[in-house]
């Protein structure tokens, strides 16, 4: 009889203890647009990778918590960056829910063509579109000449999310494409290494012109 008692109080404490289980908030974590999981998204140059990140919390607004700090931007998410990047200039200038939904939308699309988790897409795009070496001038008294350096991690993934989104919003202009095509079309290209894409062109005229100034 009390084996019984004893089963019934523990049978009664389990469902209760089910009852008060808290269930995650959606987008909370690796989760992007509560859809696109972010753990299985894998970076193939180890040199920009520890400057990706990817955990989001809900809506990608941080209200500038990262603003001068040392590397405050390494702890920032990349969808907040790129939203950043598209609003910098142009008719989205300072639409912040203008351009979150354009990037939201344009998720969805590049998985509907590639079947493929769009983040590891971006993520491609970035690698593609990043900078390994650029210029630098160097003084000899009234003569100044280029010279090429290697550039840091950090502003290799400046310069790809600045070149990605500015050819985004630059495709935009006296076009009937939306901004959310226009997305959609340069970060397929960039994560192919098309030539075409203007990140990636960007990238390709630096290192040239660093290759000649060695």
């Amino acid at each position: 009889m009390a084996d019984d008692v004893v089963e019934a109080d523990a049978d009664e404490s389990d469902s209760s203890a089910e009852e008060v289980t808290v269930q995650p908030i959606a987008g909370i974590g690796t989760l992007v647009f509560s859809k696109w999981d972010a753990a299985e998204v894998t970076c193939s140059d180890p040199g920009i990778a520890p400057y990706i990140n990817l955990t989001t919390i809900g809506m990608p607004l941080s209200g500038g918590r990262h603003a001068n700090q040392w590397f405050g931007k390494q702890r920032l998410s990349l969808i907040e960056r790129f939203t950043n990047g598209l609003m910098r200039r142009g008719p989205n200038s300072g639409k912040k829910s203008t351009t979150v939904s354009a990037l939201r939308d344009a998720l969805d699309i590049i998985h509907d063509r590639t079947g493929e988790n769009p983040l590891q897409t971006l993520i491609d795009a970035v690698v593609n579109s990043a900078p390994c070496e650029g210029i630098t001038r160097i003084r000899f008294g009234a003569n100044s000449q280029p010279k090429a350096a290697e550039v840091s991690p950090s502003r290799r993934v400046d310069v790809a999310i600045r070149n990605l989104t500015t050819g985004a919003t630059g495709a935009t202009i006296k076009s009937k494409r939306s901004l959310t095509q226009c997305i959609v079309n340069e970060v397929m290209k960039a994560a192919e290494g098309d030539v075409s894409s203007f990140a990636v062109a960007k990238r390709e005229e630096t290192e040239r012109i660093a290759a000649s100034a060695r």
